[in-house]
């Protein structure tokens, strides 16, 4: 049996001091730790560039007990191409609604959620109820597209062994711990296309785990991207990881608890290192 914890969405961002406003001062998120690498992820963590790049975790919380987004930034690459891929991420909260009114950002509303789209095109939904000071997660859903339901809830469900709870023609919602963060499944007509902007979620399992999920996907003779691999962060504690693809392509990491316990401790310096990246930054436009 798979016992997982969501950790995080990766997002593919061109423009930092655009998405710092979004992801701070809109959606009322915190950065927990901002990070700078010289040269590409040897598990390909900010897509299929070598080069300078940087990752800040911006959440509610620590990843320890929250849903978190991942923001990886190739220098000089100031847009992606979007697909149809990703369907949003949804946030229970009535202080967002009333900060982006606030700050004046765009924002339309579909039923009893109102839809803010991130400066990248990214989808977030937001539900007008409880609010920040609730120790709940605010951070519920994130809503991925596929082209085969059936397909893809033996992919989710029986091969990574995610409890579906809840199911229609259409869609499929599952989890790895109940009232916890869920993962939806969305079928579209018509092919998809994950363009450059395709993201990655991650989920946290114990380290003696990894071999067995490995196996599981070589019997089912699902995709292995990139086998198990050990990543260093200068500095910090070295993790190990393998990541997946799902029968869309939907790219899932599997990262060890131990090692990822240790590397994702809230660094209260984050803020400033964002910030201050940003202003040093010669591709940055403001």
């Amino acid at each position: 049996m798979i016992s997982a914890r969501a950790l995080h969405y990766v997002f593919k961002i061109g423009n930092r001091a655009k998405n710092a406003h979004f992801f701070r001062d809109v959606l009322g998120m915190q950065v927990l730790r901002h990070e700078e690498f010289t040269q590409g992820c040897d598990a390909a963590c900010n897509g299929p560039y070598d080069n300078r790049w940087s990752k800040t975790m911006i959440g509610y919380g620590p990843e320890s007990s929250h849903f978190v987004l991942e923001l990886t930034y190739n220098y000089g690459v100031k847009e992606y191409a979007l697909g149809n891929d990703f369907g949003g991420v949804t946030i229970r909260s009535t202080d967002v609604i009333e900060r982006a009114k606030r700050v004046n950002y765009p924002m339309t509303q579909e039923g009893n959620q109102f839809v803010l789209i991130s400066p990248d095109g990214y989808k977030f939904f937001v539900t007008n109820e409880g609010g920040l000071a609730d120790k709940s997660d605010p951070v519920r859903k994130v809503t991925l597209n596929c082209t085969d339901l059936n397909r893809s809830v033996q992919y989710w469900h029986e091969t990574l062994q995610m409890k579906q709870i809840a199911r229609n023609d259409s869609s499929v919602q599952l989890t790895y711990h109940d009232g916890g963060f869920v993962l939806e499944l969305v079928q579209i007509p018509g092919p998809l296309d994950r363009a450059k902007a395709y993201g990655r979620i991650a989920f946290a399992v114990p380290f003696e785990l990894q071999p067995k999920i490995d196996e599981r996907i070589q019997q089912s003779k699902n995709t292995i991207l990139t086998p198990l691999i050990s990543l260093d962060t200068p500095g910090k504690a070295t993790v190990r990881v393998i990541i997946l693809a799902d029968p869309d392509g939907h790219e899932i990491c599997f990262v060890d608890e131990e090692g990822f316990s240790e590397l994702s401790q809230v660094d209260p310096t984050g803020d400033g290192q964002l910030d201050k990246y940003i202003k040093k930054d010669p591709f940055q436009e403001v």
